[in-house]
């Protein structure tokens, strides 16, 4: 397992409009490791998430200064093929959205999208995703049905599936178990947990609980600013930042 700082963000500032949503971030996010970003709701949590993979260019008036660097290659440099660094870095969305397809090709679409044309190689590629994502056995014998007939917890584990084809390196949850039941959210946790070992994984949550629960590292964020980051033990036990503290115990947010 490789060690070190696999992102590392150097004064990221966003802006939307006039309003100033990131305030000068640093932050180093370590590799194979499971990270969670928390803080009130408008924080600026999922701006930042955002700006790792440049799905902050969707937004309209956003705009990103500084740096995200991934192994020391800025990924906002004007030559980085952006389609090219989405596969490096998979995203996992707040809502289930698998697309309204089989889920064999919910699976092989990144695949195809990248060149993988042979039906074996898709057919392992499809097989060894949804065992990574702990979702093979409950649908090995429906891979042909429609993706949408998959309850909540299973869409959320086949959007991770799809995210694992195309072999990223880092994967970005955006609160991937707000939606969900207690028993998906423990399996989702637990699937985070066992992908950190071959994964840099970046988790934004409002849950406190599921932070201290799965991360190894916890970053405090609020309006815009990030206020302290360290291992989550730390962070939860004895936060450095008396504005941490009241958060984590519960005095606002």
């Amino acid at each position: 397992m490789k060690t070190g700082d696999k992102i590392e963000t150097r004064d990221l500032n966003v802006h939307y409009g006039s309003f100033h949503a990131i305030k000068s971030v640093s932050l180093k996010i370590p590799e194979n490791k499971v990270t969670a970003l928390i803080g009130p709701s408008g924080c600026g949590k999922t701006t930042f998430l955002r700006c790792i993979n440049r799905m902050i260019e969707l937004t309209d008036n956003a705009r990103v200064s500084g740096e995200v660097l991934l192994d020391g290659m800025n990924v906002y440099d004007k030559d980085v093929d952006v389609i090219a660094l989405r596969r490096r870095i998979g995203m996992v969305f707040q809502q289930p959205n698998p697309f309204p397809m089989s889920i064999y090709e919910n699976i092989a679409y990144g695949p195809k999208i990248h060149g993988v044309r042979d039906k074996n190689n898709l057919d392992v590629i499809v097989r060894e995703s949804l065992e990574r994502a702990a979702l093979w056995d409950e649908v090995k014998g429906k891979l042909h049905e429609n993706a949408l007939r998959l309850s909540g917890g299973q869409q959320q584990r086949l959007c991770i599936a799809r995210a694992l084809a195309v072999e990223p390196e880092v994967i970005l949850f955006d609160e991937p178990c707000a939606s969900l039941d207690p028993i998906s959210t423990a399996k989702i946790e637990a699937l985070i947990r066992e992908l950190s070992r071959d994964y840099t994984i970046v988790i934004v949550t409002h849950n406190m609980h599921q932070a201290a629960r799965i991360s190894d590292y916890t970053a405090f964020f609020m309006l815009g600013e990030l206020i302290e980051c360290g291992s989550t033990p730390q962070i939860f036990e004895k936060p450095k930042d008396k504005r941490t503290e009241a958060y984590i115990t519960g005095r606002f947010g």
